[in-house]
């Protein structure tokens, strides 16, 4: 979804993008955008930061509320630092300041749905996790998950050997950010060690970094 309201710059925009095979809808008003994040089917949101109804930056922190993963590259004619640390803060993952090549930026959008696209396969020690289907195998052993389950666990097997925030996994198996109480982490962490085979006190697969997050053991 391109969110911009300038003609000269969304028609080109739209063109360039649909040629690199992007289904591209073009929106000019920030609340024509936030309607559409919240009924339609939206992998990337390119959005302006001069909207003539409201502000993109407020526009941006509206989507991110609603959707905590889905990718937001701003636009903007503001070169000023604290302008684009303000963007960045809002929820923003990346800006372009105009003027802009389309190649650049085309380049910028590749690049933010290839961050945001799963592995269609994660392997980490004897641990198989089909994404498309997902499947989860130990060893030879399938281990039946519930859909948070699984979500949880793509996510800190993609992320192995590094920790994963309990900030982050709010945000991203969730999709809300975290107020402070990690009661439903706690349990679903407890379950997958359970269905896992990991033992807490000696833990192979899932390690708790006290007072951060989890860590997956590569």
């Amino acid at each position: 979804m391109l969110v911009e309201d300038d003609d000269a710059i969304a028609e080109p925009l739209a063109r360039s993008l649909r040629k690199d095979n992007h289904d591209v809808v073009v929106v000019r008003r920030g609340d024509e955008a936030i309607d559409r994040v919240a009924t339609d089917r939206v992998d990337l949101v390119i959005l302006d930061l001069g909207l003539p109804d409201i502000d993109g930056v407020e526009v941006c922190r509206t989507i991110r509320r609603m959707h905590a993963r889905l990718p937001v590259l701003m636009l903007t004619a503001r070169s000023d630092e604290l302008d684009v640390v303000v963007g960045l803060d809002s929820g923003a993952d990346d800006y372009v300041t105009k003027p802009f090549r389309l190649a650049e930026l085309s380049a910028r959008v590749r690049s933010r749905l290839r961050v945001h696209e799963p592995a269609a396969e994660i392997v980490v020690q004897d641990l198989h996790i089909d994404v498309a289907a997902r499947r989860t195998t130990v060893g030879e052993r399938e281990v039946e998950l519930t859909p948070k389950e699984f979500d949880l666990l793509v996510l800190l097997a993609t992320n192995a050997d590094q920790v994963v925030t309990k900030q982050r996994i709010m945000r991203e198996v969730w999709d809300t950010e975290w107020l402070g109480s990690i009661k439903t982490i706690d349990v679903h962490v407890a379950a997958l060690r359970r269905k896992l085979g990991d033992d807490p006190a000696a833990p192979r697969y899932l390690t708790t970094v006290r007072g951060v997050g989890l860590r997956f053991e590569a």
